[in-house]
């Protein structure tokens, strides 16, 4: 009887033919390493190149040790320069170095070293250098001559890059020239309005410039205005998709670099350090209520309702965290622009701790029989409200402004903030009603 897995490569040669590269990549991660040497030995080395540009980083790694070096080389030829690069600055550098030096192009060889020297989260560490660059004198006819000769290398043939010599000036696109009589210029049709980045321009900058003139493609260049490389939307994407999949771990305490696969030792060494964090957070929450410890216990029921209060301003200001980050990293808002936006979260504070604060008080009176604590917790709901509002738009954006990630500790202060000022607003209401709850 042939085992599960055993099944599933058996399918997949079996399917070669018909499945997808972006389904095949994912299928070879669950299998084992001779099963994914099999498969690649029924591959080219073009729809290798195709299977390796769409697995992830860890299937790459694998495939890469299973391939002798010399086809990788062939398989490289069949890829993108940026794609290479992500490959090799993700491999053992060694094995990295020695596949450069194998490299028989010159020219690629120095391209992809030259990418290589750029960090992976900047402009210059996402580009590609395969794009068409044309002179800003060339007719329309002879334009459309020349990118035909050399389509074949770019990876981006719809915009289309003019140039003075070697400087960029602007850019026009294939259906403009497709559409321009034959002797005009392509300086007539060029848009010489366009944005550039260098290539230090961190990733998340390239992405929120793409979104926000919704850019295709975005070129690359240095300060003498000589094109280097594009960006383009596959790449933009995968930053979008990265750098909010960082924000969302980061704001629950989780490093961007562990995975489901990671070893208990390095889940531990990436989330211990912010389990300390709150740890010492809550004992500050812990101090407050220890304040007020004589007026708990003589009212026991305080202690098993004052939580809802801090829970819900919790809730709250995670709500108005989460809006506010996002629209820091959109480019929206910074913290000069914060005074309308706290008078707005200090309303829905009122409204919103009102309602709740209202229809809890009712509960908590029925169960208690006593209204005066229906009383303090509509009173400290609002308040916490209002409380984790303010906190909600100050903390990131003052994190922001000391050019901090405002995704990793807004979660903390604000936790801190809700816990410790929503006890003590509680138990402070608590202690001036404290004649009518005994």
């Amino acid at each position: 009887m042939l085992k599960e897995n055993e099944v599933n490569i058996n399918t997949l040669l079996n399917q070669l033919d018909d499945i997808t590269s972006v389904d095949l990549a994912l299928q070879l991660s669950d299998l084992e390493d001779n099963e994914i040497q099999e498969i690649c030995s029924k591959l080219s080395d073009k729809e290798l190149a195709n299977i390796l540009e769409e697995s992830e980083e860890k299937t790459q790694i694998r495939i890469l040790d299973l391939l002798r070096n010399a086809k990788i080389l062939n398989v490289f030829s069949y890829m993108s320069k940026d794609d290479i690069v992500d490959i090799l600055g993700e491999i053992e550098i060694g094995k990295s170095k020695e596949l450069i030096n194998l490299m028989k192009d010159g020219k690629d060889k120095k391209i992809i070293e030259e990418l290589l020297g750029y960090k992976d989260d900047s402009a210059g560490g996402i580009m590609t250098t395969e794009y068409i660059a044309l002179k800003k004198d060339l007719s329309i006819s002879q334009a459309i001559q020349k990118i035909k000769e050399i389509v074949s290398s770019s990876e981006v043939i719809e915009t289309i890059f003019i140039k003075d010599n070697k400087k960029i000036i602007g850019i026009t696109n294939l259906r403009d020239i497709l559409i321009a009589p034959e002797n005009s210029t392509l300086e007539s049709i060029t848009n010489k309005n366009f944005i550039s980045v260098e290539p230090e321009t961190d990733q998340e900058e390239v992405a929120l410039l793409a979104s926000k003139y919704d850019l295709n493609v975005i070129p690359v260049v240095n300060q003498n205005h000589v094109l280097l490389g594009i960006i383009t939307i596959d790449d933009i994407i995968d930053v979008i998709q990265e750098e909010q999949t960082e924000d969302v771990l980061k704001m629950a305490g989780v490093d961007k670099e562990e995975t489901i696969d990671s070893t208990v030792f390095q889940s531990i060494k990436m989330r211990l350090p912010w389990l300390i964090v709150n740890l010492a957070t809550a004992f500050l929450a812990s101090l407050t209520v220890k304040a007020f410890e004589n007026i708990i216990a003589q009212v026991v029921a305080l202690s098993a309702i004052m939580s809802i209060v801090t829970g819900m301003g919790g809730n709250a200001g995670t709500q108005t965290v989460s809006i506010i980050i996002r629209n820091i990293a959109m480019g929206k808002v910074e913290l000069k622009d914060s005074l309308k936006l706290v008078i707005k979260e200090i309303l829905l504070g009122i409204i919103n701790g009102a309602f709740i604060g209202l229809l809890t008080g009712i509960i908590v009176a029925l169960i208690y029989g006593n209204a005066y604590l229906g009383i303090i917790i509509f009173l400290a709901m609002i308040g916490n409200l209002v409380i984790s509002g303010i906190f909600g738009i100050l903390v990131p954006l003052i994190l922001a402004k000391l050019k901090l990630d405002p995704a990793l500790a807004s979660s903390i202060f604000l936790t801190t903030a809700t816990d410790v000022l929503g006890f003590f607003l509680f138990l402070s209401l608590a202690q001036v009603f404290l004649p009518k709850l005994i």
